[in-house]
């Protein structure tokens, strides 16, 4: 699996800004510092995640060592006028690129004033209608876990599929990409159904899916956390076998929780090589005494490329050949 960068090009150089509202801290020694905006929930129900992501950030700031490196937190509290103020401020503050933000209705709040001013900004949404225009996507796309784990099921002999969904837009995105992935590879979707996530929500739903369990050897569960643990049991409930039907998963199954599911044992789901990221858990453990955030390696991803590609002058850095180069960037999470 690798995280996605989905691209329309912006302008390749900055229109002309006003210079005089340019934060300069007196502590940094070079006169002219690369700027790099981080919009991020400090604040509201997200809190959490976006502290982990700027502690994430902070640490690839100081592993890279870039003494012209100046990173401006802004919170957007999760909130997409939030998240269009701190763009606004940092732009005025003088970001060269901004750092998310972390959902698609906040991401589309910025891409405005961020595109009027030429600053790119790399977002980590999972939803690709918001990337565009100068608005470039590091995140992990559940289309692209369709894909890779609908190629392996289809390569290890799998050509029956089933599905439970969930009633969102989550649903719906994974229910197309696995349609087309399935008719491309010349398998079949045998039969779907979709659940609200409450115990009441999946059971009659789970009901019927196993009813057609003779018309499907694949099972596909694309939830995480607390969800699928209420999910993945109910089918054996209703005498779905798992050595029988094989069941899969997208990246949300990337999580301890998942792994200790004992319907889920020897199941599948696409999520990238864990080496580079159980350093990464590692070192962010030792120096912030909590485990980082599943996403936090996100932001230290986008972090370390900023400090990569922050050579050149004003208004020529993060073009859009340095930002799209065809090898991509190694990362915590593989090649992006």
């Amino acid at each position: 699996h690798q995280p996605d960068v989905s691209i329309t090009p912006p302008p390749q150089t900055m229109p002309q800004r006003n210079t005089a509202g340019f934060l300069r801290p007196r502590h940094l020694d070079v006169a002219e510092p690369v700027r790099v905006a981080l919009l991020v929930p400090l604040s509201g129900q997200a809190a959490s995640v976006g502290q982990a992501m700027l502690d994430a950030a902070q640490l690839a700031l100081f592993e890279f060592d870039d003494p012209n490196i100046l990173l401006m937190p802004k919170d957007t509290a999760g909130n997409p006028d939030k998240a269009a103020a701190g763009a606004r401020e940092a732009i005025t503050e003088g970001a060269d690129i901004i750092l998310g933000p972390l959902f698609a209705s906040s991401v589309s709040a910025v891409a405005g004033p961020a595109q009027l001013s030429g600053v790119p900004v790399i977002a980590f949404s999972t939803d690709r209608n918001v990337a565009g225009g100068g608005v470039y996507l590091l995140s992990f796309l559940p289309e692209e876990d369709i894909e890779r784990i609908v190629d392996f099921a289809v390569l290890e002999g799998h050509l029956r599929f089933a599905a439970m969904l969930p009633q969102n837009e989550y649903g719906q995105r994974v229910r197309t990409q696995l349609t087309q992935a399935v008719t491309a590879r010349g398998a079949q979707l045998a039969a779907t159904e979709t659940y609200t996530p409450t115990t009441d929500g999946m059971l009659a739903p789970a009901e019927r899916l196993a009813k057609l369990k003779a018309d499907y050897d694949i099972v596909l569960l694309p939830a995480g956390g607390t969800e699928l643990q209420g999910l993945a049991p109910l089918l054996p409930y209703y005498d779905v076998d798992p050595r029988q039907v094989k069941f899969i998963g997208t990246g949300l199954w990337d999580d301890p929780s998942a792994l200790r599911e004992p319907a889920l044992v020897g199941g599948w789901f696409a999520a990238p090589p864990p080496e580079a990221r159980t350093a990464f858990q590692g070192r962010f453990e030792r120096v912030y005494g909590t485990k980082p955030h599943r996403i936090a390696s996100l932001a230290y991803d986008a972090m370390s490329l900023s400090i990569a590609l922050s050579g050149g002058t004003p208004g020529q850095r993060y073009t859009v050949s340095e930002l799209t180069a065809d090898d991509g960037f190694a990362g915590i999470d593989g090649v992006f």
